[in-house]
């Protein structure tokens, strides 16, 4: 099973449009605090719509809570960021591998990464932009993950 974690994120809107694509895939989400709003933030609701029911969330107020989940857990790290070594595509994913994604504002902190077991990236054609909106690349990193492990069909 594949899953999603937002480490530290900022924008409600953001991580309402990340909780429906989970939602819509059957993927797990997973929020590392401290997050910049709360839970019960209207936008992040209104983001979701009405399927929130839907959403297989699990909140980690720290790091260091998350870390000990994972480790009951097993799986990759697999950290998603301007800086990764290779692109998402030629990375070959694994079931059970965790999809980590940074803040809108500085993305996955360095720390972070150096526990990542690699760290890919989406490229970008036009050098003047740097990234993509948080949520496209969640959906874009888990829809192609997907795409290797078959879970399209």
């Amino acid at each position: 099973m594949l899953r999603v974690v937002l480490v530290y994120p900022q924008i409600p809107p953001n991580t309402g449009n990340i909780a429906r694509t989970c939602a819509a895939t059957g993927t797990e989400l997973h929020l590392v605090g401290p997050l910049g709003f709360e839970i019960s933030d209207r936008y992040l609701k209104r983001a979701g719509l009405d399927y929130w029911p839907y959403v297989n969330l699990h909140y980690h107020p720290s790091l260091q809570d998350f870390q000990t989940f994972h480790q009951q857990q097993g799986g990759r790290w697999v950290g998603f960021s301007t800086s990764g070594s290779c692109s998402y595509i030629q990375f070959q994913y694994a079931d059970g591998d965790w999809l980590l994604f940074g803040s809108e504002t500085q993305g996955l902190p360095p720390d972070v990464l150096s526990l990542c077991s690699t760290v890919v990236r989406i490229p970008m054609n036009q050098p003047n932009v740097r990234s993509l909106n948080l949520s496209v690349s969640a959906a874009v990193g888990l829809f192609e993950a997907r795409r290797q492990l078959g879970y399209l069909e």
